[in-house]
């Protein structure tokens, strides 16, 4: 132990930035909720994507897309968060590990909450699809893992708010891709879950800060 602080989860060159795109996919997730609010059926923007692409995927794809579509179940998503926390914590950096659990519950109980609140079904089965949490958690677990390594390289603003949202688009882009294909969600879902982890991240990482700080509980 040497009395070092380890780096911060959400460094100083892209708080700002962050902060605000995070208000900004806040208000898409708020829209877009009040909008399909209730709905049952696909909105104008999802009949446009999703017709020729929904439960229409074949081999190789589909075992692609149900490959994909593990890795936020419950099963899937834990071994992520475990390899997550373990990597954290053989480098010794305590307050990303804390980052990966926190990040990871709140993304999946915010979106739990969201689902409750909008009370958009899909398949008329009753099945809460806004917005998808599958999406939601990959995207922000790449999010968590693209402001780990803005802070732990020390990258500038424009370098690090583009690893970050280069992370979340691929990551959003590939689940949200296997969610409408496999027809378990509408792309407006996934979007939704999309801006959710956008909103989300920047305020659990900038709480992670501020209590590891406080505490004094992540020294090298």
């Amino acid at each position: 132990m040497t009395g070092r602080s380890a780096p911060a989860v959400l460094h100083p060159s892209v708080r700002a930035w962050l902060g605000l795109i995070a208000a900004l996919a806040a208000l898409v997730v708020v829209v877009l909720g009040a909008v399909y609010a209730g709905h049952s059926e696909p909105g104008r923007m999802d009949r446009w994507i999703i017709q020729p692409t929904a439960d229409s995927v074949r081999p190789p794809w589909r075992r692609v897309a149900l490959a994909t579509d593990f890795l936020g179940e419950p099963a899937g998503a834990a071994m992520l968060v475990v390899a997550s926390v373990t990597g954290c914590l053989l480098l010794r950096w305590p307050r990303a590990a804390v980052l990966v659990v926190a990040g990871a519950g709140m993304a999946v109980a915010t979106t739990t909450l969201l689902k409750s609140l909008v009370g958009r079904t899909i398949h008329g089965d009753g099945n809460l699809s806004y917005p998808s949490g599958h999406t939601a958690f990959v995207t922000a677990l790449a999010l968590m893992v693209a402001l780990l390594a803005t802070g732990w390289l020390g990258l500038g603003r424009t370098a690090g708010t583009l690893l970050v949202l280069a992370a979340a688009l691929v990551a959003g882009a590939a689940m949200g891709w296997a969610q409408v294909a496999l027809g378990a969600h509408y792309p407006t879902d996934v979007l939704g879950g999309w801006c959710t982890a956008l909103a989300v991240m920047p305020a659990t990482a900038w709480l992670v800060d501020r209590m590891a700080d406080a505490g004094r509980w992540d020294r090298r």
